[in-house]
């Protein structure tokens, strides 16, 4: 069964931006191509059990396992070692993609206390999105009494429009909840 918001984008928001955008062919309308979670996780430098810790809290959020990724370069101001391990990232594709982005929008984002709205301003230029997530509690997948300590995420939703305006638009068509630049 596909997801809900898969479901949205072909039936109404395809067809809605093609419109807007004057496209002919279907296959030129932007759309969400994978979704990258990244969870840095420094000081599993001097604690590795950490690191196991943000690898379930992670595979909780997404629904897969995470990669661990290591250090490329030794930096001893840090106290990083090349090869050690000091993040989780998980790349989702397919209806996963979209359910994540369904929960990331309807039910997370409005758990954010004081919550006004995401920046206008987090596209890279190449029509990606990139959203700073300040800790893992407001994902109502993990329990908060085992958290050990809050850790930040980055959301990286990775479009196939050409321009920050067109991926503006298809962001805002699937639920984005900009606020006012």
């Amino acid at each position: 069964m596909p997801a809900r918001l898969h479901e949205r984008y072909q039936k109404d928001i395809a067809p809605a931006l093609m419109k807007e955008f004057g496209l002919a062919n279907r296959m030129a309308v932007p759309k969400l191509h994978k979704v990258v979670v990244n969870m840095g996780v420094g000081d599993a430098t001097q604690n590795a059990k950490l690191m196991d810790a943000a690898v379930a809290e992670l595979a909780a959020i997404c629904g897969q396992k995470p990669v661990v990724t290591k250090a490329r370069k030794s930096i001893a101001a840090f106290k990083v070692r090349e090869n050690m391990p000091i993040g989780v990232c998980v790349t989702l594709r397919g209806d996963r993609m979209y359910e994540f982005v369904d929960r990331l929008l309807n039910v997370v984002l409005p758990r954010v206390r004081d919550f006004r709205g995401v920046s206008p301003q987090s596209f890279d230029g190449r029509g990606n999105y990139t959203l700073g997530l300040r800790d893992q509690i407001i994902f109502p997948e993990i329990d908060y009494a085992k958290v050990e300590r809050p850790r930040g995420m980055n959301v990286t939703l990775v479009t196939t429009a050409r321009s920050d305006e067109h991926a503006r638009a298809l962001l805002k068509h699937l639920g984005m909840p900009f606020r006012a630049a």
